[in-house]
């Protein structure tokens, strides 16, 4: 332990003679006021909130709402298509057991009974020996 903190004192003093050999640079005069000037600048961008009109921040969280509001559209649509297909067939299983099924008689004479509900034709000739 006492070596590492004997390495640190000489490596502190050798950068401290390493720097006094250095020669003074010259400061412009306005130098402080451009210190200032930075410094205020750079708190002025920290109190707004930056990331309101970002656009970097601004399209990725745009493009995630518009693929949430899409899906649970979409789902609501299809949930609502599900039910009246359930309603739907449920009105038509209770409908089918409402409905007695016709009878025998009535199967066999349904060609007969299909003509009678189709509209006939005039018959030209026949009207022409009835004149």
């Amino acid at each position: 332990m006492k070596d590492d903190a004997d390495i640190s004192r000489q490596l502190d003093a050798r950068l401290t003679v390493a720097l006094r050999r250095l020669p003074d640079t010259p400061v412009p005069s306005n130098f402080t006021a451009r210190v200032l000037d930075t410094i205020e600048l750079e708190e002025k961008r920290g109190t707004r909130p930056h990331w309101l009109w970002n656009w970097q921040v601004v399209i990725p969280r745009l493009a995630v709402a518009t693929f949430v509001l899409i899906f649970a559209g979409i789902s609501i649509q299809r949930y609502e298509i599900h039910s009246q297909r359930a309603i739907l067939a449920k009105n038509v299983a209770s409908l089918a057991v409402a409905q007695p099924l016709p009878s025998v008689d009535a199967l066999e004479n349904l060609d007969a009974i299909q003509r009678l509900s189709q509209s006939s034709r005039a018959d030209g000739e026949l009207l022409a020996a009835l004149q």
